[in-house]
């Protein structure tokens, strides 16, 4: 098998033989209460897991584990979460453990929209988007890493970012992307350097049928509220193929399957939407190529 170079470890190239057996071991889902991670906590019980699941909408939080609980499967519970804020992230972690003495799955799903335009965003608006998409993914390593390191066991954990973390993503919401992208390589050199059992992976998915599109009905407080914006022509038609794109979008318990499939066979990159290849193609082929973009596409 290839094998590339990173520092005094070589990692292999192309995954291996991962996590096969999920019966009863624990998943720890954040953003669990709508889209795609309760199409992932779904997943999760499907294959006969405990689930914790993660969410800062408390009511829908409380209608997804009812939902969850009426299938009869293995224990479900629900942890008000605001992931944004490492003192809640270490308390999800402490109830996990409490109640279950282990975590074999992470999913830092958490994410917000928003902020696309660097000239019209305010500064509340940059730290809402950076403390949800971003410092939750830092938060969720930084807390559950050392936890499932120390366990000894095969277990995984997956980042959510987007195919906005691979292409050319706008303002606050690619940079955050983007982060998390690095963030989940960066994990996965380390661990492999420590020989770890735990893995991870990055997921950047085009365009799921989710309402991320309707994110601050959950921005928290101390941000304020959204300013209100009133777009220009240009912005005012990509918004709404943006609705569109996310209507017709994939559905949540079909990214759950090629999530799961990626994770048994330890893939650090899942992409689920091939529409997108040849956007991460020009992308790179123009920074190697020294030249400027003269499109962007987004997702």
């Amino acid at each position: 098998m290839p094998f590339v170079s990173y520092g005094m470890v070589d990692v292999p190239s192309d995954g291996g033989d991962g996590m096969q057996v999920f019966e009863n071991k624990v998943a720890v889902v954040t953003g669990a209460a709508s889209g795609i991670g309760n199409g992932l906590a779904q997943k999760c019980l499907d294959e006969g897991m405990n689930v914790v699941l993660a969410d800062i909408e408390e009511a829908a939080l409380e209608r997804a584990a009812e939902a969850f609980a009426a299938q009869g499967r293995n224990t479900v519970v629900p942890v008000k979460t605001d992931v944004s804020i490492l003192g809640e992230v270490e308390a999800l972690a402490e109830q996990t453990v409490a109640e279950f003495g282990a975590v074999h799955l992470l999913f830092n799903n958490a994410g917000v929209g928003g902020a696309a335009s660097f000239l019209q965003s305010s500064h509340a608006d940059w730290e809402w988007v950076m403390g949800v998409n971003l410092w939750s993914v830092i938060h969720g390593l930084r807390v559950f890493g050392p936890i499932m390191v120390a366990q000894k066991t095969e277990s995984h954990i997956v980042n959510t970012a987007s195919m906005s973390g691979l292409i050319y993503g706008e303002g606050a919401y690619g940079v955050t992307k983007h982060g998390v992208v690095a963030l989940t390589e960066s994990a996965h050199f380390e661990l492999a350097q420590l020989g770890s059992e735990v893995k991870v992976s990055v997921l950047c998915p085009g365009w799921v049928n989710t309402n991320i599109l309707d994110s601050s009905r959950n921005r928290q407080g101390r941000f304020g509220l959204a300013p209100r914006v009133e777009p220009n022509e240009e912005q005012a038609r990509q918004a709404e193929l943006s609705r569109r794109s996310v209507a017709q979008g994939m559905p949540p318990a079909e990214l759950a399957d090629i999530v799961f499939d990626h994770i048994r066979r330890e893939k650090l990159y899942i992409l689920t939407h091939d529409d997108f290849n040849s956007a991460v193609s020009e992308r790179t082929e123009t920074i190697l190529g020294g030249t400027n973009p003269t499109t962007a596409t987004n997702a």
